[in-house]
């Protein structure tokens, strides 16, 4: 029999139906998946990440926060962000 394994996911914005009704979140998808150098995980990656957790695959993970989150967690910015970013600083070096 499987036993829980205790962790926790840390999963990326994930667009649903209750989400779409949140002020800005459109926004808040759109930077994290920039920044995210894989991207966001979606829904159905979430799902497949949770029932491997709920496998014998698992059973020695104990008391962690599992970040599905494409990189986001550990990157702070991915390379498309860097060079957006990058361009910008250009164009107003001398802005004060």
């Amino acid at each position: 029999s499987v036993k829980s394994t205790k962790a926790s996911i840390s999963q990326s914005p994930t667009e649903t139906t209750a989400g779409s009704g949140v002020m800005g979140f459109d926004a808040l998808v759109d930077f994290t998946d920039r920044m995210s150098p894989l991207g966001n995980a979606d829904a159905y990656e979430c799902a497949n990440l949770c029932v491997t957790m709920f496998s014998d695959l698992t059973r020695k993970i104990t008391m962690q926060n599992i970040f599905h989150d494409g990189g986001f967690s550990s990157m702070g910015m991915s390379n498309r962000a860097m060079a957006v970013y990058n361009k910008n600083l250009e164009e107003c070096r001398d802005c004060k």
